[in-house]
């Protein structure tokens, strides 16, 4: 009977992950009409280079400690990759000793938008572009004061404005 619970429990979850990978998966692009900034996916292709569009478009995760951005220590703003959006500025920036550019706040809370992605079948914030939708990467509740939170972004999903101190 325990081997029997196991094996169904198995499958459950099995059927779980495989039913959330294929409805999860498609998520961006069911969502492009949502954003002020919409192309078709052709156009996001020959605006962005394979792994943005891979990021940003399909939410896929670059390598950590791949990125420039990670040890990017000048003053400016990240922008969105995709749409030129200002979302995070260095002076939020920190070394989270994780592979990717991490801050404890957005630019401003109207720069982003988040919600609850189970693509790992465990709920977690991904945050995206408010602007146009483009994933950034995910929020954990493990970051330094004073939010006790960390931006955990994929470099590929911003662009670095040096010297820029404010939205334009």
């Amino acid at each position: 009977m325990m081997r029997r619970n196991f094996l169904l429990s198995t499958a459950a979850m099995a059927a779980t992950a495989i039913g959330g990978g294929l409805f999860f998966g498609s998520r961006a692009k069911s969502r492009e009409a949502e954003f002020p900034v919409s192309l078709t996916p052709e156009e996001w292709r020959a605006k962005l280079t394979p792994e943005q569009f891979a990021v940003l478009r399909e939410e896929s995760t670059e390598r950590p400690f791949t990125s420039p951005l990670n040890d990017n220590k000048q003053a400016g703003l990240y922008a969105c990759a995709g749409c030129d959006t200002p979302a995070y500025s260095s002076a939020a920036k920190y070394d989270s000793g994780t592979g990717w550019p991490s801050f404890w706040e957005p630019l401003s809370a109207a720069a982003i938008g988040t919600r609850t992605d189970y693509a790992l079948i465990y709920p977690r914030t991904e945050v995206h572009c408010a602007t146009c939708g483009g994933h950034f990467g995910h929020i954990f509740d493990d970051g330094p004061a004073p939010t006790g939170k960390r931006h955990c972004l994929n470099g590929v999903a911003l662009a670095f404005k040096e010297g820029a101190t404010t939205a334009s």
